[in-house]
């Protein structure tokens, strides 16, 4: 199959919905997932937050008016539903501004490998930022969009998003340098 194109996704959306749901999934189901996955760590809540995005975008695809591109859109829709997980363990149940409840839900994962200890470093330091700086972070070090893209999806600047981007940058590396 060749590459799948948004317009084509959205095309076929309002023609087949099942067919564009199909197509959609094909293309964003993995990186949705991962995106998520990055800010809410377990595995079972990045899945419950997926499928939520993906309820949501079947429901409202036809309000998307093109302000910015669909995939923008779509990882606005999925930083929404992660931050709402966020929201509601740090309401009931543990706090997220500790660095170290991060790292525990990291160890408590039976989806990460404990092997590559690098990963797991860059993992754990990522995990001790401030919630907006792990989302430019995780926005830009791994799904590589730009700073405006960054900015439409997390509804700040661009020169925020990258101010935010290098600050995370600092203090990752500080972090990774402190465990050596």
């Amino acid at each position: 199959m060749a590459a799948l194109n948004d317009a084509d996704i959205l095309s076929a959306l309002k023609e087949d919905t099942e067919r564009g749901f199909r197509l959609l999934m094909a293309k964003y189901k993995e990186t949705v997932y991962w995106h998520i996955r990055r800010l809410v760590v377990l595995h079972a809540d990045a899945q419950d937050a997926s499928q939520e995005t993906f309820v949501r975008i079947f429901r409202s695809f036809r309000q998307f008016k093109g302000e910015c591109s669909f995939a923008v859109w779509i990882y606005r829709i999925a930083t929404n539903e992660a931050l709402r997980i966020l929201r509601q363990r740090r309401e009931g149940r543990l706090s997220l501004d500790d660095p170290e409840a991060g790292a525990d839900l990291l160890r408590a994962d039976g989806y990460v490998d404990f092997n590559d200890l690098e990963a797991v470093k860059l993992q754990k330091a990522i995990l001790s930022l401030p919630t907006k700086q792990q989302l430019v972070f995780n926005l830009r070090y791994y799904n590589e969009l730009g700073y405006d893209e960054i900015a439409a999806i997390t509804g700040s600047t661009a020169d925020s998003a990258k101010t935010n981007y290098h600050i995370a940058k600092e203090k990752i590396v500080k972090y990774v340098k402190s465990i050596v």
